[in-house]
């Protein structure tokens, strides 16, 4: 009878301390209910950071894309004036040509006339085509600037962009640091930089 009394107490000890585990567990369970929360925001944040990344990617694929576009429009810009150049020398050459039949030719010289006309006609043609020639070179240019202002935009967007991942970074970090150490300040100082590279993710966008 003894030892089935001893073996009842033992049960009921065993049965106390799982009890009071239970509670323990419970208890510990819900004092750190929040680092389910932390686990949230910390994929959340990843995500946002994924995001930030592929815009980040397209932003350096436009400056490259745009800083082309000017050094071809630049390029055929330059080939415009230099072919404006060659039409000034040939424009200058006739002027040189018809002044100098104009001062030799004698007052009833119908065949110098003639010439003397004929090159005024080439410098007129010339001169037209030059204005042509001029208006290709600058409509380049104003591609090649619209193309750098361009890419001058996306390259202060990407910056930004850079930036706001950087934080995203440094947040993730923080998430996962203090799922580690049961440390909530970690949490909210990984939330306040997730908050300020949603900022400059905002900014990048809008700028």
């Amino acid at each position: 009878m003894t030892e089935l009394q001893t073996e009842i107490a033992e049960l009921k000890e065993f049965i106390a301390d799982l009890k009071a585990d239970r509670a323990a567990t419970k208890e510990k369970e819900k004092r750190e209910a929040w680092t389910k929360y932390v686990s949230l925001s910390v994929v959340i944040i990843a995500v946002i950071a994924a995001i930030a990344a592929q815009w980040g990617g397209k932003y350096s694929s436009r400056v490259l894309s745009n800083l082309n576009d000017a050094t071809f429009n630049q390029t055929q810009a330059s080939d415009q004036w230099a072919f404006y150049q060659a039409k000034s020398i040939k424009v200058k050459t006739y002027e040189i040509g018809r002044d100098q039949l104009a001062r030799s030719a004698g007052a009833g010289e119908a065949a110098t006339a003639k010439l003397i006309k004929n090159y005024e006609d080439k410098i007129s043609t010339y001169n037209q085509e030059q204005k042509d020639i001029e208006a290709k070179a600058k409509a380049f240019e104003a591609k090649r600037d619209n193309a750098r202002q361009v890419a001058d935009l996306a390259s202060k967007k990407g910056g930004k962009m850079g930036l706001a991942i950087t934080f995203f970074s440094v947040a993730v970090a923080l998430g996962s640091i203090c799922m580690v150490t049961k440390k909530k300040p970690l949490w909210f100082v990984s939330l306040g930089f997730a908050s300020v590279a949603i900022y400059h993710m905002v900014q990048a966008w809008v700028v």
